[in-house]
């Protein structure tokens, strides 16, 4: 059962034009301790900005830790470790012994989450990577992804939940990385409790998906609000491919006369997910399901709306790596305002960048990208299998 909290404030952020200056004021605010968790730390210019707040603050005394993934951002001890070491921060590599992406259960479980607790008191949770909005298709077509800071009672648990993370990997690195580990310890808990904002109606959960208590958290809050939708579900995702639960979820949500609505990526930086992805359209068309691309950029968005009340924003794909095996997480919101202004967003980036996906267009699909397309999705099928997750969705 998700536990929702009342008492927050909430602001969401559109990518990295809005999140980027919010992060950064943040971290330039910082008088104790900043927790700084990503999948991608990028040598960019957003990297670099990020990277040289972290070091000031070490400077000024602030307990700077920074955990990164092994694969994802595999070359950050070499481009910016020497640097902040020097001025006093500390940061460690989740899973640095891998270093080769391979179909194996252990190399596809990732730190997927990108997570900033900022004193324990302030908290960025989302889907944005440490990396600048800038596509590779030009600047006309930038990253499309959204975060939330967030203040209140929420950050007790989120603030928990990095400090045992960063623990955590200390355990696994056997103290090799950090000789003075005992000065860096940090702290389980904030030293005063978070403050309480009597922001009506604003409830939050944070949900997360781990290995051990955590494995289905994402997907079952998913599931639980689909199943009681009776209006509207919409949802992006930047990789999306759901298991059975999740597809009769949505198709028996349509038959009740819920207007389901997905919007997807129409470019690609990962064309197998893409293809793999396009091979069930006829079958979300059949079920009454609206699908949408988005050709304005790459569309990194996880996110979704339901019944104009409840909505989510996180790191989590609906796939079968982010939803079974990935570290993610994910803040669930209960409030009709926050609902508005994320389906406002969303219905905007549809509208002036997006394409609906008809039964029309899919007939007309040659026979050749037909048949790339599933041959695609049984190459993702096998890798789930191949790493031991083929008959997950249906076991839970």
């Amino acid at each position: 059962m998700t536990e929702f909290l009342e008492g927050h404030r909430l602001v969401l952020l559109n990518s990295g034009r809005d999140y980027f200056p919010a992060l950064l004021e943040a971290i330039e605010g910082a008088t104790r301790e900043i927790f700084l968790e990503t999948y991608i730390f990028a040598n960019d210019a957003a990297g670099q900005a990020v990277a040289v707040a972290l070091m000031a603050a070490a400077r000024r005394g602030v307990a700077v830790r920074v955990l990164v993934d092994g694969f994802g951002a595999r070359r950050f001890p070499e481009i910016f470790g020497p640097a902040l070491a020097a001025a006093g921060a500390h940061y460690k590599v989740y899973r640095r012994e891998i270093a080769r992406f391979s179909p194996r259960r252990h190399s596809l479980r990732r730190l997927h989450r990108k997570l900033v607790v900022i004193d324990g008191r302030v908290a960025f949770v989302g889907g944005i990577n440490i990396i600048d909005d800038a596509s590779p298709l030009g600047p006309d077509l930038p990253s499309y992804d959204y975060a939330v800071r967030v203040e209140g009672p929420l950050l007790s648990v989120i603030h928990r939940t990095v400090a045992r993370m960063w623990t955590f990997q200390k355990a696994m690195d056997g103290f090799r990385m950090e000789r003075d580990w005992r000065n860096a310890r940090p702290r389980l808990r904030p030293d005063s409790p978070p403050p309480v904002f009597h922001a009506r109606g604003c409830k939050l959960a944070f949900l997360l998906r781990d290995n051990l208590r955590h494995r289905n958290t994402i997907a079952n809050a998913y599931l639980a609000a689909i199943r009681e939708a009776r209006h509207t579900i919409l949802i992006a995702n930047a990789y999306f491919l759901p298991g059975f639960r999740f597809r009769r979820a949505l198709r028996n949500a349509a038959r009740r006369g819920t207007a389901v609505t997905v919007l997807l990526q129409g470019e690609s930086d990962h064309r197998l997910f893409r293809y793999a992805t396009q091979a069930i359209y006829g079958d979300l068309l059949a079920d009454g399901i609206r699908v949408f691309e988005y050709r304005g950029g790459f569309l990194h968005a996880k996110v979704a709306v339901i019944d104009g009340h409840w909505a989510t924003v996180g790191s989590s794909n609906i796939d079968p790596f982010s939803l079974f095996l990935a570290r993610e997480a994910n803040v669930a919101v209960k409030d009709t305002a926050f609902a508005a202004e994320l389906a406002s967003s969303l219905t905007t980036a549809m509208r002036e960048g997006a394409v609906e996906w008809t039964m029309e267009t899919h007939a007309r699909q040659p026979f050749h990208l037909r048949l790339l397309r599933r041959l695609s999705y049984e190459l993702v099928k096998f890798l789930v299998n191949l790493a031991g997750y083929g008959h997950e969705d249906r076991k839970n």
